[in-house]
């Protein structure tokens, strides 16, 4: 009974720990800022634990049964919470937050209430010197195997709903494998209806897992989703309604097809045009390959190498087809290599230097987005920029996140660069902010010699003009160890959302 019964705190270490990192990314996801979100779930997950745990003092009594009960709650609770914060969030405004530490107090108190039904289980079995020893180390040992699981392996292939349901169908088995143990001393008829029950639920829950998500998003998205997938990095839904498709990363939008155009363009041109011969071009991020479409507009570059973490995005554009006719096929290009890495890693081991350095990567809305926002990073950058070449920067808006983009601006600046801001009207985002990175002062081009739609010699003045509302203001340096420029873009974005 005893190896058991150690096994079963395997079990249950595995599933409340599942449950923990199921609200903090599925928070994440919805919520943005993946510190800030996983430390308040953890935070709350853990005081409730300690509630949970106080409270098995009043259990008395007939514990096996209570276990028993607990288990089963537990797996009905954390197995449906995926889906319904998912489904509150698309449906109802306002209370997913309230609802999502609720439930995250529930699970917690429930999981708390476990170890100390178990131990008090095994003490008629173990010393209680061989007691704490053995429940810790089975409890951290389920810890950690869910740890490294989530994010390899349930989160991408299975999705968090999918992966909730069936963490919830293993507490059921726990409960099942409880009353095999404690046969005896239990009601067994009834308790097994109570699993029965709970497993179909459960099992009706993992079944229709990617129906219970098409449902939120098709209420969540205004348009006629086309695409999902969730990867190890971020959830990626491709929306159409005619001729536009538009890309979310997180719920955030990254870019409509109908002025996508305008912001690869303004991040492109007014930079690259001006270099007399362009051989060697690195493109940091950019995933869609809508960046390389612009820049294999001219003939005199030679290679492109393009950056980007995650593979199932640069896959998707390059063989969906609608998504790559919108890049004109660019990943095809035998000037073209992928390289699906983290970038600041991939630049500490390249050697290469580069004419043109495009810096296409989300906007600074979390820590690991964040890092490459920073004066160390571009610092490393500057590394592989060629002593005339030219570096361009996507910097959010300097509208709606003013401070957050000349932050961005005074970073590139203590980091040896001259920078010379502009911006550009893009409908789907309204005024977008870029940075070009140079050595040299920056001279506008004359004129342009590829085929263009918005971007013209005449064009040019306006995009580096700021008016009041968009000047220049006093900022900090966004340094790695402390990056102040996610909680101000935050706050910022927050603002306008109000």
């Amino acid at each position: 009974m005893r190896p058991a019964l150690l096994i079963t705190v395997f079990l249950i270490a595995s599933c409340g720990l599942a449950y923990e990192l199921i609200a903090g990314t599925l928070a994440s996801y919805l919520l943005g800022d993946s510190v800030m979100q996983f430390s308040t779930v953890i935070g709350t997950y853990l005081f409730a634990m300690g509630i949970g745990s106080w409270l098995s003092q009043y259990v008395t009594g007939r514990l096996a049964l209570r276990f028993v009960q607990i288990e089963l709650l537990v797996g009905l609770l954390g197995g449906a919470s995926a889906a319904a914060l998912f489904l509150l969030y698309a449906w109802v405004e306002g209370p997913f937050r309230l609802a999502l530490y609720v439930l995250v107090l529930l699970i917690g108190t429930l999981v708390g209430l476990e170890i100390p039904l178990v131990m008090r289980i095994l003490r008629q079995h173990i010393g209680f010197r061989d007691l704490v020893s053995h429940v810790l180390t089975f409890d951290y040992l389920g810890a950690l195997v869910v740890s490294l699981l989530f994010p390899m392996v349930l989160a991408p292939q299975l999705g968090v709903v999918r992966s909730a349901f069936l963490f919830g169908l293993l507490n059921v088995l726990v409960s099942l494998w409880t009353i095999r143990l404690f046969r005896d001393e239990l009601p067994v008829r009834a308790l097994h209806l109570q699993c029965g029950l709970a497993a179909v639920l459960l099992g009706a829950g993992l079944i229709g897992a990617e129906r219970i998500t098409t449902l939120a998003e098709e209420n969540l998205y205004a348009d006629r989703i086309i695409y999902t997938e969730t990867t190890p990095y971020q959830r990626m839904v491709v929306t159409r309604w005619r001729d536009d498709i538009r890309l979310f990363l997180n719920n955030n939008l990254q870019f409509s097809a109908r002025d996508e155009y305008r912001y690869h363009e303004a991040l492109i041109h007014p930079a690259l045009a001006t270099l007399p011969h362009p051989a060697r071009v690195l493109v940091l991020g950019g995933g869609d390959g809508l960046a390389v479409r612009e820049l294999l507009k001219y003939p005199a570059i030679q290679s492109i190498t393009l950056v980007d973490l995650d593979p199932a995005m640069t896959r998707l554009f390059t063989q969906h087809p609608q998504l790559s006719a919108l890049n004109q096929h660019a990943f095809a290009s035998p000037k073209v290599q992928v390289i699906n890495a983290d970038a600041l890693v991939w630049l500490e081991q390249d050697a290469g230097r580069y004419d043109f350095i495009v810096v296409d990567f989300p906007d600074p809305s979390n820590y690991s987005v964040g890092k490459l926002y920073t004066e160390a990073f571009y610092r490393l950058m500057d590394r592989h920029l060629k002593d005339d070449g030219l570096a361009v920067i996507q910097s959010t808006s300097p509208m709606y996140a003013r401070r957050a983009y000349w932050t961005i601006v005074t970073t590139l600046e203590a980091a040896g660069f001259q920078a010379t801001p502009y911006h550009a009207l893009v409908p789907s985002f309204g005024e977008w902010g870029y940075i070009i990175a140079s050595h040299r002062p920056y001279q506008p081009p004359r004129q342009f010699n590829v085929p263009l739609r918005f971007i013209s010699p005449g064009a040019l003045p306006a995009l580096f003009n700021f008016p009041p509302d968009m000047a220049r203001v006093p900022t900090e340096v966004n340094q790695l160890n402390n990056q102040g420029l996610v909680r101000l873009f935050e706050q910022e974005w927050r603002e306008v959302i109000r």
